[in-house]
């Protein structure tokens, strides 16, 4: 069970690595966005060396958005992947708890047959 744990915690630094990674190339990309707001204003000179500006800022909303799905994507999947884990692991749980119950029924059951056989 510590095992499985320390996989689940691992698996947990992983994606909050891949995470902040992720967040970095985000606000490397609005960074980037935030330039290209300020380049929107003398968008007029840039026309003249046929850079669409608006063009460029699509395509980095249409990676942002593109980015984020992959984000949202990834996080599902590591969601999904604990909660099957988490399921199976309580199945067991629930089993072996079961099984005790009965074992404990079984010797309380016992318990009152020798009791009722003892002569007082």
């Amino acid at each position: 069970m510590d095992n499985n744990n320390e996989q689940v915690i691992s698996m947990l630094e992983e994606a909050i690595k891949g995470i902040e990674l992720l967040s970095d190339k985000v606000e490397g990309i609005q960074s980037r966005l935030d330039r290209l707001e300020k380049v929107d204003s003398i968008e007029h000179r840039v026309t003249s060396n046929q850079i669409d500006i608006s063009d460029i800022k699509e395509t980095l909303e249409r990676l942002e958005e593109l980015q984020s799905t992959r984000i949202e994507k990834v996080l599902k999947e590591i969601v999904d992947s604990f909660e099957k884990k988490n399921i199976a692991k309580l199945r067991t749980i629930h089993q072996r708890l079961d099984s005790h119950l009965l074992k404990l029924g079984r010797m309380e059951e016992d318990m009152l047959i020798i009791k009722e056989d003892k002569p007082d």
